[in-house]
């Protein structure tokens, strides 16, 4: 698969490895982003690579020297007692300033916990000779690393680089497919490059899908508990947590019922996924982050609420074999989950737009009842900058929908909301798919533009 996107990743990396002076530079995010492809098209030749595993101390150094006798000659035959003296020697020994990549860091801290306070005097003297790139795919251990003030390499680093999902205009692209396939192939595989070369092996989607999620041979049928794994203590609990949530579990008070557990004591596991990136917490539009009582959970990240929602509760089937069964489960449901996906990317989309004329800030949901019989929810609202005006959206995913009926409904909806008054309200439709080219009409090729 080609690479895509990470430009401005890569002209961070190169300015700090450019630098008057050797560099610390720190990279991280969760597996299958493709931090390793992104380190080696910033890397030379004359650069250093090193792929940690799970071995034990003496074994690491004396991979670590070879890989970098390739470099220097005669390095990798001698015996390194420990961490500090290869990095002394290698300082000694460094002529000409070079790259040092250590790719899953974390591995090496496990069987040699001193090792960040041995960087630390490093760096901390001066006398560095060569950059150093930690990278690693533990999260919560990468963060604990360099941003835990606890932590001997705090505030020692001269780029933090967090990896986050690639957008799906990058997908379309990839794929050289329409805007409305982008749309419903990112609601499955999200902005992860790993699952797109996976996704590239088939010939459609659905193929894909049933060959490499639905099928107990597949690659990615544990994938969620791999990922897990790296940064969570309990994966038990987050998997049950996951697994209520993407089923419609989406109140705290709920999801602390259906595990018996007080709803204090899920509040670590619940904001340890939302920092992961895997879930979100959604409050209705002007309400304060703080203080909302109406908070809704919801699985965020596209590839994990496909698995909780459509593996999960069918992995009994999957493992005898019923790919077909469970597949017509996920026909007959793709429009709807597809549909909250579509719902997501066109907040994103108009959060800080300029759209006929105004400038708008975050966009976000909103529901509540505006009268003692009628609850109402809205699924864009915005603000625009100068206060003036209001963006009310409604997203659709389906084929046929008549647009002057669904923007008369919404304007008089509009109406009725408790914050609108003395706002000039700007209805949009997000549609699937439209035939006219209208003002207040957004499809997917725009909305992905936007992005």
């Amino acid at each position: 698969m080609k690479f895509v996107d990470r430009l401005e990743e890569q002209k961070r990396l190169s300015s700090a490895l450019d630098g008057k002076t050797p560099s610390f530079v720190v990279v991280y995010g969760r597996r299958r982003l493709g931090k390793s492809t992104l380190l080696k098209k910033v890397l030379s030749q004359a650069d250093v690579y090193y792929m940690a595993d799970q071995t034990e101390r003496s074994h690491q150094i004396e991979l670590l020297a070879k890989e970098i006798g390739l470099r220097i000659e005669g390095f990798g035959q001698l015996i390194y007692p420990d961490w500090n003296a290869l990095f002394e020697a290698l300082n000694f020994r460094t002529r000409e300033r070079f790259t040092l990549c250590i790719d899953e860091f974390p591995y090496l801290v496990k069987s040699s916990p001193e090792l960040p306070a041995i960087l630390q005097k490093l760096i901390d003297a001066k006398s560095l000779s060569y950059n150093i790139i930690l990278c690693g795919s533990s999260q919560q251990l990468m963060q604990g690393l360099v941003l835990d003030a606890t932590s001997p390499l705090y505030g020692r680093a001269n780029q933090i680089l967090k990896l986050s999902p690639i957008p799906v205009k990058y997908f379309q692209e990839v794929m050289d497919c329409s805007a409305q396939e982008a749309i419903e192939e990112y609601a499955v595989w999200g902005g992860v490059p790993r699952y797109w070369e996976i996704r590239q092996q088939s010939d459609s989607l659905k193929e894909a899908i049933e060959y490499n999620i639905l099928n107990a041979q597949g690659l990615l049928f544990d994938e969620p508990y791999r990922l897990l794994i790296d940064d969570m203590r309990d994966i038990v609990q987050a998997s049950t947590l996951l697994s209520f949530i993407g089923n419609g579990v989406n109140r705290i008070s709920e999801i602390a019922a259906r595990t018996n557990k007080p709803a204090t004591s899920l509040s670590g596991p619940l904001d340890k996924l939302i920092t992961l990136g895997y879930i979100q917490r959604e409050i209705p539009f002007g309400d304060s982050t703080r203080n909302s009582k109406k908070g809704l959970y919801k699985i965020s990240d596209p590839y994990m609420d496909f698995y909780f929602r459509f593996v999960v509760p069918n992995r009994s089937l999957i493992e005898l074999g019923r790919t077909d069964t469970v597949m017509e489960e996920v026909a007959g449901r793709f429009n709807k989950y597809v549909s909250w996906h579509w719902e997501n990317l066109c907040r994103k989309a108009i959060s800080g737009q300029v759209l006929m004329g105004k400038r708008y800030g975050l966009a976000s949901r909103w529901w509540g009842n505006v009268s003692r019989d009628e609850h109402m929810e809205i699924d864009v609202i915005a603000g625009s900058t100068d206060g003036k005006s209001l963006l009310i959206g409604e997203c659709k995913w389906s084929e046929i929908e008549n647009t002057r009926h669904l923007l008369q409904q919404l304007t008089e909806k509009a109406k009725k909301l408790p914050f609108a008054a003395n706002k000039e309200i700007v209805p949009v439709l997000f549609l699937k798919n439209n035939k006219k080219s209208e003002e207040h009409i957004l499809q997917p090729t725009q909305v992905i533009e936007m992005l």
